[in-house]
């Protein structure tokens, strides 16, 4: 007999005949509206806003709403007018804000502003592990909250796309850095970093081999300076040559050979990773002693405490220090130098994962499906869910590939 429903019978061919297929229903995902709220950053080396007005505008026409607390942009230079003209909602009032059922924060959040949570809310801002505390985790879980640290997101290359804007960001601007103090402008010897014709060029000595040194690599020879690099890894130097396109000096961290380049450089780049195990210090004071009055040294790595005996960490305010006659420049957070390239930078990730929030119907069919915003996640619906924060704060935790199954 036929089929006399709507949808015909279908059968495939099997070893004992014709076989009925089972029906394949289409999964239908509902769009979900964001309520998405920008507040303004209150520490003072933050310079940098999560959306660019650009992106605010991508969302407001996607149907999302955005609020923005007073002057939140104003750091990097954009105006509550800039947003307000893109359908951007401006409100005086920090604690509105905070209800939002999305929260998008560039520095890591305090115990003060999580006080001002609804609950069950989605929270991504950065993470820092060494200056957070057991109560800042508890109180996230309290309130239900899904938090992700943007950090640690994946694209679908496997890279941390965050990490890796703003370390070319850094390596980039830290030459920049060192070309405006080897300059008059301030006190420096008066040297052009770089080099011309019929003059021999800066000499420059970079520590690292990531992106930061790669970044570091490419905008001093782009200015024609002499460029020796040093790591502990030849599989990184060899990857940093290959990454850069052109034959760059490169060495292992002998002691010997490291303590002679300094000796005749014009400038330090400090970009070791200090996360990996390894000596804290690949510059000793005595080193440092040994190098060319007016040198110029930027540790990069002071976000992590410094690869540089020498350095302190200062602010944007007084950043820079002369040490044994060698001008110290170690500000955390170099990407907040230049905020508005930062802050598109950031927005440039955001914005997608946002947009895919919305289509997929929330945070949990994107948490479910987006495996690299799930590398984020340290906190799901109230469960602290990544090992190392519990192992540190000696906190109860579960995988949260586990929950991602009960969707």
């Amino acid at each position: 007999m036929g089929n006399t429903g709507t949808n015909p019978i279908r059968f495939s061919l099997g070893r004992e005949g014709l076989l009925v297929q089972e029906e394949k229903l289409e999964v239908q995902t509902q769009k979900k509206k964001l309520v998405i709220g920008i507040p303004r950053e209150l520490d003072k080396i933050e310079s940098r806003v999560s959306l660019t007005p650009e992106a605010v505008e991508v969302l407001v026409a996607n149907g999302d709403e955005i609020i923005i607390e007073d002057d939140a942009g104003k750091a990097a230079n954009y105006s509550n007018n800039d947003y307000s003209e893109r359908g951007g909602r401006i409100v005086q009032n920090r604690a509105e804000v905070f209800q939002a059922d999305i929260i998008l924060k560039v520095a890591p959040l305090t115990l003060e502003e999580i006080k001002l949570f609804k609950g069950k809310q989605l929270v991504i801002s950065s993470f820092h592990l060494n200056s957070q505390t057991e109560e800042y985790v508890n109180s996230l879980m309290q309130l239900k909250v899904t938090a992700i640290a943007f950090e640690n997101i994946k694209d679908e290359h496997n890279f941390y796309p965050v990490v890796r804007s703003m370390s070319s960001i850094a390596g980039t601007t830290s030459i920049l850095i060192a070309a405006e103090y080897l300059s008059n402008a301030h006190g420096g010897k008066g040297v052009m970093l770089g080099g011309v014709t019929g003059i021999s060029p800066t000499e420059v000595i970079i520590l690292g081999s990531g992106t930061v040194a790669e970044y570091a690599v490419r905008a001093a020879i782009g200015l024609g300076s002499s460029v020796k690099v040093f790591d502990n890894s030849v599989h990184r130097l060899r990857r940093l040559q290959n990454n850069v396109g052109f034959p760059v000096y490169t060495s292992i961290f002998h002691p010997r050979v490291l303590e002679k380049a300094l000796r005749s450089a014009d400038v330090v780049i400090g970009a070791v990773n200090l996360l990996e195990k390894g000596p804290r210090f690949f510059v000793t004071e005595g080193m440092v002693k040994s190098m060319k009055k007016g040198t110029v040294v930027v540790d990069v790595s002071i976000d992590q405490g410094g690869c540089i005996e020498t350095s302190e960490t200062r602010s944007q305010l007084d950043p820079a220090y002369i040490k044994h006659g060698i001008i110290h420049y170690s500000v955390p957070n170099l990407p907040s130098r230049v905020a508005r390239t930062a802050s598109i930078a950031l927005s440039n990730v955001f914005l997608p994962l946002l947009l895919e929030i919305s289509e997929s119907g929330g945070v949990e069919q994107s948490l479910k499906y987006n495996t690299g915003f799930r590398h984020g996640a340290y906190v799901f619906n109230g469960i602290l869910v990544n090992k190392f924060i519990g192992e540190y704060f000696r906190l109860p935790y579960q995988d949260i590939n586990l929950l991602m199954a009960a969707f």
